[in-house]
């Protein structure tokens, strides 16, 4: 099948960022390891102005006449009336990963405006129904499977933190390290800056505990009242709700043990207190942290068993290739 994937090349759009490693090491090279032929179509010079960028894609899907077009949309850098001319004459998908908190504002924009559409969040299914789209696919984030997975060669750190800078992951980390636990923080904004794909993979491998903080809205009074800047935050903040990430299952995949605040469906994917543990607040992360850092039998069982069940089950080429079947 030829398939035309329209994405972002750089992260953000951003060429200093790096590019954009789900969509290209992810969703590309999981097509073409599915054995399709993927013909990219990058809109990131576009972003300052889109007037241009719906002509070039119609001409663009009209040269190569794809099975299928394979969409994953930023912000409002398309026209609904360039998608709907690409449904009337190919098989469009967009794939939406965020509508625990951008479905009303964004997703219910364009669902209908796709042959199909995938969501991350089975809550909003019935939201799509509602609006008369159908054809939704529920499907999930991912480990990017095509990156070779580290040997173990011994732990560097207690507790460590990938991920962008925000009030709230600052808030928590430098609470824990106030109670006497070591935790490090890398990624765009922290100080010890971001990490290369590869370097990040050896870090998961090379802690005993790796947190997944969520940069959603907290309202947790003692995180409200530790700056002025929180509550103002909060109010401005569409993120409403915590969603599983990516990082849920790159962790894992790439012998990382997890813990990371409970959110709903998870449990979908690992089996909780033997495959991932999970806290409600910084209290209970505290708690176990302290309890998986002194009982490493326990913590390397949860580790492995995660690890088995993320190679069977949780790399992008996983994902995809139940999607092209439901297709």
């Amino acid at each position: 099948m030829k398939i035309v994937y329209v994405d972002l090349q750089y992260d953000y759009g951003k060429k200093e960022r790096g590019k954009n490693i789900i969509g290209l090491d992810g969703f590309k090279k999981s097509f073409e390891d599915l054995g399709h032929q993927v013909v990219m179509f990058y809109y990131d010079e576009y972003l300052s102005d889109v007037t241009p960028l719906q002509q070039k894609l119609l001409n663009f899907a009209d040269q190569h006449k794809p099975d299928l077009i394979f969409f994953s949309l930023f912000q409002d850098q398309f026209d609904t009336k360039t998608l709907d001319y690409l449904k009337s004459k190919y098989i469009t998908i967009n794939w939406f990963g965020d509508d625990q908190w951008r479905f009303d504002s964004f997703t219910s924009r364009y669902a209908t405006h796709f042959t199909y559409c995938v969501t991350t969040d089975k809550f909003s299914i019935g939201k799509y129904k509602a609006l008369g789209q159908n054809n939704i696919i529920y499907s999930q984030w991912a480990a990017i499977n095509s990156h070779k997975i580290p040997e173990f060669a011994g732990y560097l750190y207690d507790v460590t933190f990938v991920g962008g800078f925000h009030p709230y992951r600052k808030w928590f980390i430098e609470s824990l390290q106030k109670r006497g636990l070591h935790v490090k923080a890398f990624g765009n904004g922290w100080g010890n800056g971001p990490l290369s794909a590869e370097a990040m993979n050896k870090t998961f491998t090379s802690s005993k505990i790796n947190l997944n903080l969520s940069n959603s809205n907290s309202f947790d009074l003692r995180y409200l009242l530790s700056h002025w800047k929180a509550l103002p935050l909060l109010i401005k903040s569409k993120k409403s709700a915590s969603q599983v990430k990516a990082r849920n299952f790159e962790i894992p995949y790439f012998r990382g043990f997890q813990l990371t605040d409970y959110v709903p469906t998870i449990e979908t994917y690992f089996e909780l207190g033997k495959e991932i543990a999970c806290y409600k607040d910084i209290d209970e992360a505290e708690l176990l942290i302290r309890y998986y850092l002194e009982n490493d039998d326990e913590r390397e069982a949860i580790k492995n068993h995660a690890h088995q069940r993320a190679i069977m089950e949780h790399g992008y080429i996983h994902r995809l290739h139940s999607v092209l079947e439901q297709l």
